[in-house]
């Protein structure tokens, strides 16, 4: 810690809390020591700084001995006790156990140091070089100190890590899941605050039977008439129909141990009612409450509802919805009692609403209103990887999400669906194409006003999902989850495999064809960044955030880079550019600014058949509608200098489609001879050795690439494209890379100079068009093409004769579209994100032209 940043701990440290009088060690070291028995073996890095440190408490130290160390954990939790100046201080701070081979510790890190896993610079599995330290006593016990880290250099991964090495400290032994400073009794989930995380989240509550003779129980419509009159509550008898998510309330200045809350709706003959489970409670019981659970409470209070909050609407419209009331349960004032009784225990005559759901097929959904609620099963057959949104700008709370493609049998299209995390960690963390997927409590999101339409469902506050042990589910005896267990048994395996993709970068929701749409349809303060303000837009990313911003500029240059020279490259370059990359503390800002300027520009493809389902939805389109019938798999396939038969074009097309596409007949079925796979125009020949500033993102990462889907490596690859974890987890065997496996991309990409109108600074990105011609069925194209009024052909009946324009043809095509928007004023669309370890994505998603951002 610095030396002058922070006071003294207030209230007790948790580390060697379990010793009625820990003493110092013979070497004097802070701490109850756990000493390897046996020959003396190498000496401990951790216990000469300790040492070193301990006669100087709250003063850095530089370590005589500078060694790496591996980190194994690293772990969040509510800031407290820390002085509130005008200076804003983070919410959280991190405990990182480190390993230097003899024994492990738990260390402090200084909260100036935050950003360093804000970034994921800092992460489990690495070697890091600490070089300042502190020691920070806890007053009010003997012995005590923290080792504080106040400067780190953090390197590359380790090749070996040992789980096996001992903790120096009996105390972080024992109590692992304790936070090191501050009252709380545990961690929090790494990237967000919904999920449970930790030990005190105990899943172990079973039913059991209960003798109801001595038992009165109470309506919930009886309750609703005379709540306000009683004292005492009889009991409740009531079947639970929803759960909601988790909700974390902690702030520096409560004192919560616990501050969690949960929502349940319960059902009895009568009615339904919101029940709130608070703070300790929620870690004893919430992960053992499921839906169509029977519960018996007692000893609960009531108070009046929350006049804002919003229930959900019940499935059964005979079940009255009772809002003018809450059930609280406590663990005190006064403690609650629940009983979870079995199912076989439950009486007809009890007249329990049975679980019902509102099962929703794919063909069915066009038809569906926006905000309807519905539930969904199918199997998945892309999975996207884990993202974040900021809850609210400048703050450090975000949302984790993956977008998803579920296939139920009834329709070409897929269900697309916005999963937030739902405080299901243990599914949310492991789902893989190929899995039969249950989600409930689902919203219709749908602008049929704009082009292409908007159609999508995401989770609400009550949605849960459900990925294995579907056997025994009051849902599988709906009729429509029948049918897809139906058409999953028509179904092999391998030949479903080839079209399963998992993670990348997806490019979705899509933005309007006009640029009036899209500044009417976001919720941002400024609606244009100028190009001056990008690099620090990026910079304040931080991990696997992805956010959308629009610049205006002028296309200055576009250069084509194939798939397969590629993929050669990155691999190389990268290495090459981590291996000399140094990553401290001190330089951590400087070190992401020179990145963008100085990164070397060889990039590596990225997807193309999981948006088979998506068509015009990933559009760059402002003027060409790509028509698509209800059950039609939509294919937009350039056809430039091309004649294309009348069996080419799809009935009702506009002329457009047909203008340029019946010219220059002599071309069909001919590849060009000469394509360029560059251009620069006369303007950036002047102004570019002119410039103030030139940012580089035009680079292509492998965590960016969809890849094909394979079974036998599901772990692996499902690891990949999730968040990264708190705790190491050792690889099982040697993995793989994730360049071993195939993209799902094959044209390549393009990087793209958009030079500022005031030709002061440029910026590189990359452009990522979705094309695969070795299969006419699920290729689609979404390009600068149709910014520039470019044809479109939609080939309904190919033949053998009829095949798609290789990659080569197609990047000529586009290199020519751009080269038709010389001089011309343009906004520009791009999706940037963090992918933690100083990379990070900047993708042209769309191009507005003069003609529609007036």
């Amino acid at each position: 810690m610095s030396g002058e940043s922070g006071q003294p701990e207030a209230g007790p440290s948790h580390a060697g809390l379990d010793w009625p009088n820990p003493e110092r060690n013979r070497a004097g070291v802070p701490g109850g020591v756990i000493r390897r028995a046996g020959a003396q073996g190498p000496r401990s890095w951790i216990q000469k700084v300790l040492e070193q440190i301990m006669d100087s408490p709250r003063q850095c130290v530089t370590p005589s001995e500078v060694v790496p160390v591996t980190v194994l954990a690293v772990q969040r939790y509510l800031l407290e006790d820390e002085p509130r100046d005008t200076v804003p201080k983070p919410l959280y701070c991190y405990d990182v156990t480190i390993s230097d081979g003899v024994y492990q510790e738990k260390c402090y890190l200084d909260p100036s140091l935050n950003s360093l896993v804000y970034q994921n610079i800092l992460k489990v599995g690495i070697q890091m070089r600490i070089s300042r330290v502190s020691c920070l006593y806890n007053e009010k016990r003997i012995g005590q100190g923290i080792l504080c880290i106040d400067n780190v250099h953090c390197g590359e991964t380790s090749d070996s890590i040992s789980l096996e090495t001992p903790f120096r400290n009996r105390a972080h032994q024992e109590k692992p899941e304790r936070p090191l400073r501050g009252g709380k009794s545990h961690y929090l989930a790494l990237w967000n605050n919904e999920d449970p995380y930790g030990d005190i989240w105990l899943t172990d509550k079973q039913p059991e039977e209960h003798n109801f003779s001595d038992t009165k129980i109470i309506s919930l419509s009886h309750l609703e008439m005379t709540w306000t009159n009683r004292r005492n509550f009889p009991a409740l008898l009531v079947r639970i129909l929803h759960k909601s998510k988790l909700r974390y309330y902690g702030k520096p200045d409560k004192k919560m141990i616990e501050p969690y809350q949960t929502f349940l709706e319960v059902a009895d003959s009568s009615g339904t009612v919101s029940v709130i489970m608070w703070n300790a409670l929620c870690p004893e019981w919430y992960k053992s409450l499921r839906v169509g659970l029977v519960l018996l409470l007692q000893d609960y209070s009531v108070k009046k509802s929350y006049p804002f909050r919003i229930q959900p609407v019940p499935v059964d419209p005979q079940i009255k919805l009772i809002s003018t009331m809450e059930i609280c349960l406590n663990l005190r004032d006064p403690p609650t009692n629940i009983i979870i009784i079995p199912e076989k225990q439950v009486k007809p005559e009890w007249r329990l609403p049975k679980l019902n759901h509102r099962f929703t097929t794919r063909s069915e959904l066009d038809d569906m209103p926006e905000n309807c609620i519905c539930d969904v099963i199918g199997l998945l057959v892309f999975v996207g990887r884990v993202q974040r949104s900021k809850k609210k700008e400048n703050r450090e709370d975000f949302w984790s999400y993956r977008w998803i493609h579920i296939a139920d049998g009834t329709s070409e299209q897929p269900f697309i669906v916005e999963l937030f995390s739902t405080s299901q960690p243990e599914i949310f963390e492991n789902i893989y194409p190929m899995a039969y997927f249950v989600c409930t409590q689902l919203k219709v999101v749908r602008n049929d006003n704009q082009v292409p339409k908007l159609l999508y469902l995401t989770t609400t506050n009550e949605s849960g999902v459900f990925i294995t042990g579907h056997r025994g589910q009051p849902y599988t005896y709906d009729a429509k989850v029948k049918n897809f267990i139906q058409w999953i048994r028509t179904k092999s395996d391998s030949g479903e495999q080839k079209n399963m993709v998992i993670g990348g970068y997806y490019p979705y929701p899509p933005v309007p064809e006009t640029f009036s749409k899209y500044s009417s349809s976001i919720k941002v303060e400024s609606l244009l960044t100028a190009i001056s303000e990008v690099r620090k837009e990026i910079e304040d990313l931080q991990y696997r955030e992805q956010k959308r911003i629009a610049i205006q500029g002028i296309i200055t240059a576009i250069k084509y880079i194939p798939h397969s020279s590629a993929t050669e490259s990155a691999s190389a370059s990268e290495t090459l550019r981590n291996a000399n990359r140094p990553s401290t503390s001190q330089a951590a800002r400087v070190e992401i600014q020179e990145r963008n300027g100085k990164r070397h520009q060889d990039d590596e493809p990225v997807n193309s058949q999981y948006f088979q389902t998506t068509s015009t939805n990933l559009s760059l389109s402002n003027k060409i509608r790509i028509l698509q019938g209800p059950h039609a798999n939509p294919v937009a396939v350039p056809q430039p200098g091309a004649s294309v038969q009348t069996k080419g074009i799809k009935p009702g097309m506009p002329s457009i489609f047909n203008r340029r596409a019946n010219t220059n007949a002599s071309l069909q079925g001919k590849a060009r001879k000469t394509i360029s796979d560059r251009w620069e125009s006369q303007l950036w020949r002047e102004k570019k050795f002119g410039l103030i500033d030139h940012l580089h993102y035009s680079h292509v990462y492998p965590e960016s690439i969809p890849r094909k889907f394979m079974f036998e490596h599901r772990k692996f690859l499902s690891e990949q494209y999730n968040s990264q974890p708190a705790k190491y987890v050792p690889p099982e065997g040697r993995p793989p890379k994730l360049d071993d496996f195939k993209s799902a991309r094959s044209l390549g990409h393009f990087e793209v100079t958009i030079l500022g109108l005031n030709h002061e600074i440029a910026i590189d990105v990359a452009f990522l068009p979705m094309y695969c011609p070795e299969d006419i069925r699920t290729s689609q194209i979404d390009t600068l093409l149709t910014s520039m009024n470019y044809s479109c052909a939609y080939p309904q009946d190919t033949t053998g004769n009829d095949r798609l324009p290789g990659p080569r043809a197609v990047a000529g095509d586009i290199i020519k579209a751009a080269t038709e928007l010389d001089r011309v004023h343009i906004v520009g669309i791009l999706d940037i994100c963090n992918l933690g370890n100083n990379k990070v994505e900047v993708y042209l998603h769309k191009i507005y032209s003069p003609e529609n951002t007036s």
